[in-house]
């Protein structure tokens, strides 16, 4: 009687865990698989309480796979311009939340919202990087001269637009929709 010999199980690098998990998580909702810690991990094929002790809960993981790719997809840009800066950085969202995986991701994070204010803070905590990416341009805008609007304006007028499009399933303009909604915000007349 042989027996074989277990298999070494290969230990992966802290990043190779955050891609497959993130790669796992897409996976499964374009799938539309059920989308659980266990099921991640076994995507993932890591063990499923390092995704817990990583992330501790699937709300944060979908948010930190959003943002990741949002990061990525939509990298700061440092056109000379708080208008340029704003364009791009709508265009890139419009391009990122234009392809199925983006849906897909935006969707997932809506139906996921935490009710309760701690819940709510630990959401917000979890796009931080999001806005600070967005305070970066207003610095830079205001270091030239300029006058950028508030955080909230930006919020409201720029990026609620772009995400209630992907969550309901509704296609930005095919062109002109990033300038307009710039355009407004900067308070264009017209736009």
């Amino acid at each position: 009687m042989t027996s074989t010999p277990p298999t070494a199980r290969v230990r992966k690098s802290p990043e190779q865990v955050r891609a497959a998990v993130h790669q796992a998580v897409i996976d499964l909702l374009s799938t539309g698989a059920e989308l659980t810690i266990p099921a991640i991990a076994h995507r993932a094929e890591v063990n499923h309480t390092s995704v817990y002790r990583r992330w501790g809960s699937r709300e944060a993981l979908l948010a930190d796979v959003v943002t990741t790719r949002l990061e990525r997809d939509s990298p700061l840009m440092d056109t000379g311009t708080l208008r340029g800066d704003l364009t791009a950085w709508a265009e890139a969202g419009v391009a990122s939340i234009r392809t199925p995986e983006g849906r897909l991701l935006i969707r997932a994070v809506a139906l996921s919202m935490p009710s309760g204010a701690d819940a709510q803070a630990g959401r917000a905590r979890q796009f931080q990087r999001r806005f600070d990416s967005i305070e970066r341009i207003r610095e830079r805008a205001a270091a030239r001269g300029e006058d950028p609007p508030p955080l909230e304006r930006i919020l409201d007028q720029l990026i609620a637009p772009l995400y209630v499009r992907a969550i309901f399933g509704i296609d930005p303009p095919a062109t002109g929709y990033p300038e307009l909604l710039v355009g407004r915000l900067l308070g264009d007349p017209g736009a």
